[in-house]
């Protein structure tokens, strides 16, 4: 039964959250009090209700939310989740329902194109590393990844972008580019942030390699996740737009 699958994956989901945190040696990786099990995207339906993406294939609908916190807005968000037993496959009107514990939005912007004149000053060129979790994932039309840095003054806001069409000969090779505005000398600590690949080719329901390249404090480096483009699925929200995570990335 998918029910029982579905208490596996955030079961199994929590477990990983909890090795990683009691595992990571960095002094500065910030987790919830309660762990999340979950990353989803939150879409607005009709009224005000929402549902959840677990999953290229699993949505999920909130028992104890009527409405969405985050409005009318589509967002990436990490949530502690508790199925529900709200009966079976085999009935004509199943639905998977959960209790949501918890629940806090994740930044989350539009892939941008890589300007046709080649001017990516404003991007920048600051290092970034790309940490290793649970929660960097090509799923849903979104990459979301965890990346650390210098943060060092407070009043400085850091600028993250995802570049594509950065190779003419490779339409999933992206760049995720860091300008940190001056502000580079501080400890390192971590951030959230999702985009959305809605620009990039349909892959016409086939798994190809998304290369994801970026600037490390060691040099050029690359990663490629699995990507399937996004199915449809019962979201009338409208466009996605910016959800803090942090108050230190835009």
């Amino acid at each position: 039964m998918k029910t029982v699958n579905l208490l596996t994956k955030l079961a199994l989901v929590a477990m990983s959250v909890f090795t990683l945190a009691s595992c990571d040696d960095d002094s500065y990786v910030y987790y919830y009090p309660a762990s999340p099990n979950a990353l989803v995207t939150v879409k607005p339906m009709d009224e005000g209700s929402f549902c959840m993406q677990l999953d290229d294939s699993t949505v999920v609908y909130p028992y104890n939310l009527k409405k969405s916190p985050f409005g009318d807005k589509e967002v990436r968000a990490l949530a502690n989740l508790t199925p529900v037993d709200a009966g079976t496959e085999s009935d004509a009107n199943y639905m998977r329902y959960v209790v949501v514990n918890w629940i806090d939005s994740i930044l989350t912007k539009d892939a941008v194109p890589y300007p046709s004149d080649g001017n990516v000053v404003e991007y920048g060129e600051d290092p970034i590393e790309i940490v290793r979790d649970w929660v960097n994932i090509a799923e849903d039309g979104y990459l979301t990844l965890r990346f650390r840095t210098r943060w060092g003054n407070d009043g400085v806001v850091h600028f993250v972008n995802l570049l594509t069409g950065v190779n003419p000969e490779d339409p999933y090779e992206v760049e995720f580019k860091h300008n940190a505005y001056g502000d580079v000398n501080g400890m390192s600590g971590d951030a959230l942030v999702a985009f959305r690949l809605n620009s990039l080719p349909d892959t016409e329901g086939k798994t190809v390699k998304l290369t994801l390249k970026y600037k490390s404090f060691s040099g050029e480096k690359s990663i490629q996740f699995d990507y399937c483009s996004r199915k449809s699925t019962p979201s009338s929200g409208s466009q996605v737009e910016r959800a803090s995570y942090s108050s230190r990335v835009k």
